[in-house]
């Protein structure tokens, strides 16, 4: 016999039932190996910063200003990016204006002092040094960065002296609209990294 009317819409309802159901395992299959691939490429975190660290390290040239520092050490802190400071530093670091910024994020296992721009270098012969600079007109987004690079930073009253500029190759910036003249450096080294 002809099935009837409701067993016939009943089976396309079962079919249409069971395909989508299949669309849907399929999709959530796909987007979990999707989502592991994503989390693999993008967001891969890894806590041992002393085994592989994939960030550019910062360096700050005689920095002045104690909560620009306290600030960048934080943003390195949380970022997991090594900091290095040449010294002298216009400020001591049991400033009540550093530790109020500072808090508790003050890990000096992170923090590599240079007692001059001399040592500073001196150590990074085999490294690349990039300046960060507002008289560069490469912009940093168009630079091809290594995995030992060591972003240099400026004072803040009066970033780095001609010397220092001279003996660096690469030199970047970053892009401003309106030729604004510059940006405080805490935010330009959250910006970089």
């Amino acid at each position: 016999t002809a099935p009837t009317a409701y067993e016939a819409v009943n089976k396309k309802s079962l079919l249409s039932t069971f395909f989508l159901t299949y669309l849907i395992i399929f999709y959530l299959f796909l987007s979990n190996i999707w989502f592991h691939i994503i989390k693999k490429i993008f967001f891969y975190c890894n806590n041992d910063t002393q085994t592989m660290n994939l960030r550019p390290k910062i360096a700050l040239y005689e920095p002045d200003i104690p909560q620009n520092t306290a600030a960048i050490i934080r943003t390195c802190a949380c970022l997991g990016a090594d900091l290095e400071i040449i010294e002298p530093c216009g400020f001591l670091f049991d400033d009540k204006r550093f530790k109020r910024v500072v808090m508790d994020y003050m890990d000096e296992k992170m923090i590599k002092f240079y007692k001059s721009s001399d040592e500073f270098f001196k150590s990074k012969k085999n490294e690349r040094i990039i300046l960060m600079t507002t008289k560069s007109s490469n912009p940093y987004t168009d630079f091809e960065f290594e995995k030992n690079d060591t972003l240099l930073f400026g004072r803040e009253s009066a970033g780095v002296p001609d010397d220092v500029h001279n003996l660096i190759k690469y030199k970047l910036k970053i892009p401003m609209v309106n030729n604004k003249r510059s940006l405080n450096i805490a935010s330009s080294v959250a910006i970089i990294l």
